[in-house]
């Protein structure tokens, strides 16, 4: 095989993809950024050396965060882009030894700095190859699984991290944690039982950077609020932002005033149309298209300049792709791409600004109005109105249908089983699996909508708030005794943090599809179902059936 990859919900055949990634990455930057990730691994195992005489190395928590971010299922597709990556982490990684050396700190055999080089020439040069750093590198099944799993939970951990970072939100125990358990993966002296350990160990700290997140964005942009988003188009030139980061997007949309270019958000952007900081841009129209994995189609009626600040980014059509541009972890070869901002400065938005005025308005595709902006501070304004819902039977159950959508035929599972509910049912939702059912008008119960959406994958955190906040109102013990199911679709690694994040806070019985992670061992995921009830999901009628405690229709 020329690489092996099994991080996402599409890998080949549910096992690994072993010669282009399904996502369309080449086998060259599949390997890269195994490099990357091992990279990142011994850099680490220097940064708990450093954590032990409270040195801290300048620029060493960013440059974890972004080289994780960079390794994300569909965020970063640009051989060159991790090549630099590499090589900036070589010398980061000799500087921080170099340090410690003069600190009088005793390394011993730490990082074998004879896997990777940099020459005179300032050229990578490496010593081994990613088949014995990758993923198959572990040979016992089990302990891979466990270390990717730990892996996976950090990529998504690093995203959301960076996101708070950007708004100038920190906790640097975050870091401090990504450090410790990147450097654990290398410990081949760690037993299964210390990788659950550790596993578990990461939902917590899942649970703390979604709430450093929800703070940084509720602080920066305001609480969410019940919001209709206009889904379709006016006559303008304008710029289509996807991906989660809202520091660019505000920055873009101050740069974007008066201009003439109008604004839309598509896929995990949507929830910006929630936030009131917001509101007060007049060109910002509102939401074109739908989930991530359609966007070839929709790029193309688009018309206009596209810029993704994160994944997802699916290998564009030729027609389009000198119209798109990134930025942040997000590249694809071709794609121009935006440089972070320096510091105490914004990022320079001018080109993608002056592409989009010479473009045509968008196509429209749809018309109408969706709503959102259902995240726990807007919904505990409506805990008044919920609670007598539930005591007097209007509402039966919620069904926490959070994640991701995907391109998986087996997806249409999630509209059918959102039609099939009856209709006192409420579902709560976040991240772009909404896509699945947000359109179907499934209408509310005394006021409430069906679907309430919490916001991007991230805005999880507020689900969970949710939950616990009527655990308190009810006087439960466990939060599993709410009338709450866990139907959840997933396909990158944020989304396994969340799950993560779930596991640690208690939540049982999750039901997980459309298939169970290709990274989980039998035994990993035998772990999984005797200790919290993971399960995964069947048909929509008998889903609906064994959810409600009902018969399964003959």
């Amino acid at each position: 095989m020329s690489m092996f990859c099994y991080q996402c919900q599409e890998t080949a055949g549910n096992k690994g993809c072993t010669k282009v990634g399904v996502c369309g990455k080449t086998s060259e930057v599949a390997n890269l950024q195994d490099l990357m990730i091992y990279t990142l691994k011994g850099i680490s195992v220097l940064g708990l050396k450093a954590d032990e005489i409270d040195y801290t190395m300048p620029g060493l928590d960013r440059f974890l965060v972004d080289g994780l971010f960079m390794t994300i299922t569909n965020a970063n597709f640009d051989k060159d882009r991790f090549f630099e990556k590499i090589k900036e982490g070589l010398k980061l990684r000799d500087e921080l030894k170099d340090r410690l050396v003069e600190k009088g700190v005793e390394l011993g055999s730490l990082v074998d700095s004879s896997t990777f080089t940099v020459n005179s020439n300032d050229e990578v040069i490496y010593k081994s190859n990613s088949s014995e750093v990758g993923v198959l590198a572990t040979e016992n099944e089990d302990l891979r699984s466990l270390r990717e799993l730990i892996t996976y939970g950090l990529k998504g951990m690093a995203a959301y991290y960076e996101h708070a970072d950007n708004l100038g939100y920190d906790n640097k125990e975050i870091p401090k944690f990504i450090r410790k358990a990147l450097a654990a993966i290398l410990d081949d002296s760690l037993s299964v039982d210390d990788l659950v350990a550790l596993t578990l160990e990461t939902g917590k700290y899942g649970v703390d950077v979604m709430a450093l997140l929800d703070k940084a964005n509720t602080s920066s942009y305001g609480n969410p609020e019940i919001t209709e988003v206009n889904i379709g188009v006016r006559n303008n030139p304008a710029i289509l932002v996807s991906g989660h980061d809202l520091k660019d997007f505000e920055e873009l949309l101050e740069q974007t005033k008066d201009t003439g270019v109008d604004i839309y958000t598509h896929g995990e952007m949507l929830p910006a149309n929630y936030y009131p900081a917001f509101k007060k841009y007049d060109h910002f129209v509102g939401n074109y298209g739908n989930a991530w994995w359609q966007q070839k189609e929709e790029f193309e009626k688009f018309n206009g300049a596209i810029l993704f600040t994160t994944n997802c980014i699916v290998p564009p059509a030729a027609s389009y792709a000198d119209r798109v541009y990134t930025t942040g972890a997000s590249g694809y070869p071709g794609f121009k791409h935006i440089p972070d901002r320096e510091e105490g400065q914004v990022k320079d938005f001018s080109e993608v600004i002056e592409h989009a005025k010479k473009l045509p308005a968008p196509t429209e595709i749809e018309t109408g109005t969706i709503v959102g902006g259902f995240a726990h501070n807007q919904v505990f304004q409506l805990a008044d109105q919920v609670v007598e819902a539930v005591k007097s039977g209007a509402i039966k159950k919620f069904f926490v249908m959070a994640g991701c959508d995907g391109r998986h035929k087996k997806r249409d599972y999630y509209t059918e089983f959102a039609k099939a509910l009856p209709k006192g049912t409420v579902i709560m939702t976040a991240g772009c699996a909404k896509y699945r059912y947000n359109k179907l008008g499934l209408g509310d119960i005394n006021g409430i909508p069906r679907v309430l959406d919490a916001g991007q994958c991230n805005d999880s955190y507020s689900l969970v708030a949710i939950a616990l906040k009527l655990k308190e109102i009810f006087g439960l013990e466990d939060v599993n005794e709410l009338p709450i199911v866990y139907n959840i679709a997933w396909y990158e690694q944020k989304a396994v943090i969340v799950l993560l994040a779930l596991l640690y806070l208690g939540v049982k019985n999750i039901h997980l599809g459309p298939t169970l992670p290709g990274f989980l061992s039998a035994n990993v995921a035998n772990v999984l179902v005797e200790n919290f009830g993971i399960g995964t999901i069947s048909t929509p009628e008998e889903d609906v059936a064994l959810f409600m405690g009902e018969a399964v229709n003959a």
